[in-house]
């Protein structure tokens, strides 16, 4: 008899934590193709990005995708030249945050960290450190050189990225073109600074 009861007890138990069960499964959902925020780790993108900045990332700018997949439900935009993307390192998986500056046909030339892009250079100054690549306009970091020297043209399938602090960035230039499909999403803003707090920092 004792064991009918507890018996009867465990599905009844079962059925008060469905619905935060459900609420749990729902906001895994919701991080993982909507939304999400991400920590800079590392000084890679500054003076765009510093590390400890917490950042917005839209998971659904590039399409809705099955949770921990790169399997599209729904297709939205690309990535373009500009954008600041995470994705995985195709070296080891680590995750990345870094700029787009060329996708599939795009003729990537780097020189001393100076990009040019198509045949022209992106520099809108004279000594190069602010660049326009896409829509954004980027201020290049160069304290600690330009790193690798690069020639190429992006493949079908493909993006190019990198670091904006151009000599202190493992990117492209060293592991490589990355997967189109891996790019998972899209940074929207800093939200919050060391030093000073809650802020909003758009990244356009």
């Amino acid at each position: 008899m004792q064991t009918s009861n507890a018996a009867t007890r465990r599905p009844g138990k079962l059925r008060e934590y469905l619905p935060l069960l459900a609420l749990l499964g729902l906001m895994l959902v919701a991080r993982t193709s909507l939304a999400n925020h991400y920590v800079v780790p590392s000084g890679s993108m500054e003076r765009t990005l510093i590390p400890g900045d917490r950042v917005v990332v839209d998971m659904s700018a590039y399409g809705l995708r099955v949770p921990f997949t790169e399997t599209a439900l729904l297709e939205r935009d690309r990535p373009r030249p500009g954008d600041v993307v995470l994705l995985p390192s195709p070296a080891d998986g680590t995750r990345l945050i870094k700029r787009v500056v060329g996708v599939a046909g795009d003729h990537i030339v780097f020189r001393d960290g100076h990009l040019t892009l198509n045949g022209k250079p992106a520099a809108l100054d004279g000594p190069g450190l602010v660049e326009q690549i896409g829509t954004h306009r980027v201020s290049v970091n160069l304290t600690s050189g330009g790193g690798p020297d690069v020639d190429l043209v992006v493949p079908p399938g493909h993006v190019y990225v990198v670091g904006d602090h151009r000599g202190n960035s493992l990117d492209s230039r060293m592991f490589g073109l990355a997967p189109e499909k891996s790019v998972y999403g899209r940074a929207l803003g800093v939200f919050w600074r060391s030093g000073e707090g809650p802020v909003w920092r758009a990244l356009n």
